[in-house]
């Protein structure tokens, strides 16, 4: 895309700029401790979930074998499996336990506001 002033070359190396766009996906006051919820961002399913008041995001199906992973359990900052019991840190995305090998993808999320607010960037 060009620049107002024609130029189609852009360096950004003088400047420390990150874009990356949030989406509001729930109230913070709606998403009590202990409590997940389904959304979607971009046609991509992603689980909010509050950990004692910290809240983080995930991916929503489990590497494994496809499980909802908003259906789970939570247990401190870990996320379990409903089908197998496959835990991950939902910090970091870490697998756990086994029968899963694969950690799942973990999203940027913010506060604004009342508002909790996700980056799929």
């Amino acid at each position: 895309m060009p620049l107002p002033d024609g130029n189609t070359d852009y360096d950004n190396s003088e400047k420390d700029i990150l874009m990356t766009d949030f989406v509001s996906v729930a109230k913070a006051t709606d998403l009590g401790p202990g409590q997940m919820v389904l959304v979607e961002i971009d046609d991509e399913e992603i689980v909010v979930a509050n950990a004692n008041g910290e809240y983080y995001a995930f991916s929503a199906e489990c590497p494994h074998a496809g499980g909802p992973l908003d259906e789970g359990e939570m247990e401190g900052k870990v996320v379990i499996c409903p089908w197998h019991g496959a835990e991950f840190d939902m910090t970091t995305g870490e697998a756990l336990t086994p029968p899963v090998q694969d950690n799942i993808y973990t999203y940027t999320v913010r506060i604004e506001g009342e508002d909790v607010q996700v980056s799929l960037e």
